[in-house]
């Protein structure tokens, strides 16, 4: 897919988004009215990984405001997530909560899917938190699998200086596509 155009047009429920890459002035406004400012500068060095090709960002786009995302990481040096040739790694899907249950997390995934397969990735692998059965559920509806664990445990340093340790255990899940 190429990084400008649109992927794809979704319509859950009486709203018409459009899923596309993320560009630059959407950056602060996946920050979502502050509630997630502190992955301000994740956002900003995953943009930067997606204009060197190694990422893409995929928001869903509602009047030029980024209602939902997720995040395609095309290599890691975790090979189970992601090799550099078949297997590509999905991940920070969320929805804003005033729209989900609506398809928008379906289509956001579907959108991605169809960016792997056109880069002729054969796999899609995902994490999900074992405590979020909601997401579960989704990925299985989908036609992911689980195929391990991860510990979840990462951490970052937000834009004020602090140090967050993050500790959320997740299934690793697969998705075998075409």
């Amino acid at each position: 897919m190429d990084t400008n155009s649109p992927a794809l047009i979704a319509s859950p429920g009486e709203f018409e988004t459009i899923i596309r890459p993320a560009t630059a002035e959407d950056l602060p406004k996946l920050e979502w009215f502050g509630r997630y400012w502190r992955y301000r500068d994740i956002f900003k060095r995953t943009f930067e990984e997606q204009q060197r090709g190694r990422r893409l960002m995929l928001v869903a786009d509602l009047d030029g405001f980024p209602v939902g995302q997720v995040f395609i990481q095309f290599e890691s040096v975790e090979k189970r997530y992601a090799d550099g040739s078949h297997r590509a790694y999905l991940y920070s899907l969320r929805v804003m909560e005033e729209f989900r249950g609506r398809g928008l997390g379906t289509q956001l995934v579907e959108s991605a899917e169809k960016t792997i397969i056109e880069r002729g990735y054969r796999w899609a692998t995902i994490a999900v938190a074992q405590d979020n059965a909601g997401a579960l559920r989704l990925y299985q509806r989908l036609g992911y699998d689980v195929f391990g664990e991860d510990p979840g445990q990462w951490s970052f340093v937000d834009p004020a200086g602090i140090r967050h340790q993050i500790n959320e255990p997740a299934w690793l899940m697969h998705k075998r596509l075409a």
